[in-house]
């Protein structure tokens, strides 16, 4: 059987493994018949995120983004709270289109009407293509009158799950009692470092990583010697609790 006649009998199998290598008389040919990129987690500004997968993309609370974005377009937009530095309408502009779904807190619905976005709170769930997204817990200083981001304001942070990998984003939260409920589910959690909010901070955040046990930790919502001071003081104390600290730059990627 020729090479060729191989290639096109088993063409189906072959495509699984991803690459054929020829071998000829001049050379070495490699074709790449499919290709895996897995998923892929770009930081955006304070706590924004894109999650793109399997021809996806996912932003969760874009911000301050510069008008190249619009070449990357939104399949679906996730808020978390209406605060300016979350909720960014020129942002969501600039990476919108006909066809974007928005997902919004329901307290939010002055905003969701803008943008005819499905209202949310904590607990539900809905799917964006290959996407399971449920929503969760997200607030600070609970009882308090003096809290910025409200028990019952039902704002939302997101669990996305796309083929088996779990991603947590807390968005602006403390270290809550909600939390023991994802113990063992999350394989990347994104937390917000604060600082100048009321979101959980310093030690709090590794008591986070050390209840929800994830893979992987990558830091959001910081400044720059605000994330230079946590990996130096609680980077070995992340990974004391099993879970690899990734300390990712503001529009850097990082593929799993």
């Amino acid at each position: 059987m020729s090479l060729m006649s191989f290639l096109q009998n088993n063409f189906k199998y072959i495509a699984i493994i991803g690459t054929v290598v020829i071998i000829s008389g001049v050379g070495i040919t490699a074709i790449v018949l499919n290709s895996n990129d897995g998923i892929k987690i770009e930081l955006l500004t304070n706590a924004g995120v894109m999650i793109k997968a399997g021809g996806t993309r996912i932003y969760i609370d874009p911000y301050d983004l510069p008008s190249s974005y619009s070449a990357y377009p939104a399949d679906a937009v996730l808020i978390t709270h209406e605060h300016g530095d979350h909720y960014d309408p020129d942002s969501i502009d600039f990476i919108k289109t006909d066809s974007t779904d928005f997902y919004f807190p329901a307290i939010m619905s002055t905003e969701a009407s803008l943008y005819d976005a499905t209202s949310v709170a904590p607990e539900d769930t809905f799917q964006v293509n290959n996407f399971n997204i449920r929503c969760f817990y997200m607030y600070t200083m609970p009882g308090s009158i003096d809290s910025s981001h409200p028990q019952e304001n039902n704002y939302t942070s997101y669990i996305i799950e796309y083929e088996g990998f779990t991603i947590f984003h807390a968005g602006d939260s403390w270290n809550i009692a909600e939390y023991t409920q994802l113990h063992g589910e999350i394989d990347l959690a994104l937390l917000p470092l604060g600082p100048g909010c009321q979101t959980m901070t310093g030690e709090d955040v590794v008591l986070v990583v050390d209840t929800l046990e994830p893979t992987y930790f990558i830091p959001i919502h910081f400044t720059d010697e605000a994330k230079d001071s946590f990996t130096l003081l609680y980077q070995d104390s992340v990974e004391a609790c099993g879970c690899q600290f990734i300390d990712l730059e503001y529009f850097h990627s990082k593929s799993f």
